[in-house]
């Protein structure tokens, strides 16, 4: 009710102004289609350069339904105001942007305009790509236009008034849409500054890793102190973070690579595709990526860096003795889990050290609970690692018990709150995006897409 109260305001206040200011800031023109362009009328040196760009930007992951085509777009993006679908970047000339020009490309990139001139819902992080520079931008077209066009259309937004309203995204931008560009911080080194280029631009870290105000829009005054991404929880990656270890720029370097550190596991859910994306992309961006992070961690407190190495000296000492406060649970864990995860064995193997998993060290369950139901797939073909899911041989009730004995047994953290509540809702979560990817790959192609985010 909060929310709809301020959009509401938002909206008396765009027609207090006047029909005619209201008109000045809502309305964008349309820009003129063209022909789709040759792909061969764009360079390779430019189109592997996009590639890497398109990498960095995780746009493979944000405009593909698992299963279907690359970049047709489809996905569902949850939100509190509703659920946006991604739309189809192929270069489509009816369902994708085979007839935007780069100009079009570049003012939904910098402005989030379409070509129509339609203002696109801020799903689509331009709020960070007003940090991407033009050459970039130019690679990053020159790569989309070359890929396999595919009729495509997405579904439409389901989103209840006022959220339904063109209007109120442009009101959005007014609040909340920085369009300075990245400017280097002459007091750093280059690769920090690279490095910020790409977290700040590009990769837009903190979409996910920070919390959001009443209107969808990033909390400024708590960057990186984590955010919510669809069912998972996006650590906080600054001072805060739940890490029983403390991070630095080779441990993030390693994570970032490969998805696997052993001081930290591995990345799953929305992270896991992160990391496969950035071992495609040079290694220096993501060694600046590194460098960069590390410093908005900041260098730990002696007291932090005294539980880090606590934990360490754990994690290599013979397991603890199980607690009788939870026979169930550690009935469970020796039956399903102790085989791998204590084998002493390296991923993939055998588990990771549980002692060392922000996963179980986190502030709410939530993450272990969507590793325990649909465990870890492996990455095809690399060497990765591999967990069945147990949603099916378990109940809400004994994953609820498990997940309090790992909490209780491999982290110094207090018990958890609402356990079974939120194994439940992990559980409805998986289910239902499960059944959505199916009916996006099998729907029909559209004749147009009208609601791109």
């Amino acid at each position: 009710m909060k929310k709809k109260i301020i959009i509401g305001g938002i909206i008396s206040v765009l027609l207090a102004g006047g029909a005619a200011s209201a008109f000045a800031i809502i309305w964008r023109p349309a820009i003129a289609a063209i022909a789709p362009p040759k792909p061969e009328s764009f360079g390779p040196v430019l189109v592997k350069r996009g590639r890497e760009l398109a990498a960095l930007g995780n746009c493979n992951d944000c405009h593909t339904v698992r299963g279907a085509r690359n970049f047709a777009g489809g996905v569902p993006v949850p939100t509190p105001f509703g659920t946006v679908y991604s739309s189809n970047i192929t270069p489509d000339p009816e369902t994708g942007i085979g007839r935007w020009s780069e100009q079009a490309f570049l003012r939904a990139m910098r402005s989030g305009v379409d070509r129509e001139g339609r203002h696109l819902y801020p799903t689509f992080p331009y709020d960070h790509f007003t940090n991407v520079s033009d050459d970039d931008d130019r690679a990053l077209y020159a790569f989309l236009m070359t890929r396999e066009p595919v009729r495509a259309g997405a579904p439409a937004n389901q989103l209840s008034f006022p959220f339904n309203q063109r209007a109120v995204v442009a009101g959005w931008k007014l609040l909340f849409l920085r369009r300075d560009a990245y400017r280097p911080d002459p007091a750093k080194s280059a690769e920090w500054n690279r490095g910020a280029y790409l977290v700040e631009g590009l990769a837009h870290c903190s979409a996910c890793h920070t919390p959001r105000n009443a209107l969808g829009a990033e909390r400024l005054n708590a960057v990186f102190a984590g955010g919510d991404v669809e069912s998972w929880k996006a650590y906080a990656i600054n001072a805060q973070s739940p890490s029983p270890v403390p991070w630095d720029a080779d441990a993030l370097y390693a994570y970032l690579r490969s998805g696997y550190h052993p001081d930290h596991g591995t990345a799953r859910g929305p992270m896991a595709e992160v990391v496969s994306n950035l071992s495609a992309v040079q290694a220096s961006d993501v060694h600046a990526i590194a460098i960069y992070m590390a410093d908005a961690f900041g260098a730990p407190s002696p007291e932090r860096k005294r539980q880090g190495e606590a934990a360490l000296a754990q994690a290599k000492s013979a397991p603890a003795a199980i607690a009788p406060a939870n026979a169930t649970g550690a009935a469970i864990y020796a039956a399903a889990c102790a085989n791998c995860h204590e084998s002493g064995r390296s991923v993939p193997y055998g588990g990771v050290n549980l002692g060392l998993s922000t996963a179980v060290s986190g502030p709410d369950p939530r993450n272990l609970a969507n590793i325990v139901l649909a465990g870890v797939r492996p990455d095809e073909g690399e060497r990765s690692s591999i967990m069945p899911g147990f949603a099916a041989s378990m109940s809400d009730a004994q994953i609820a018990t498990l997940l309090n004995y790992l909490r209780a047994r491999f982290s110094t953290q207090p018990a958890w709150s609402h356990v079974e509540r939120i194994v439940a809702e992990a559980r409805r979560t998986q289910t239902v995006s499960l059944e959505t990817e199916a009916g996006a790959r099998n729907a029909p192609a559209a004749p147009s897409q009208r609601d791109k985010p």
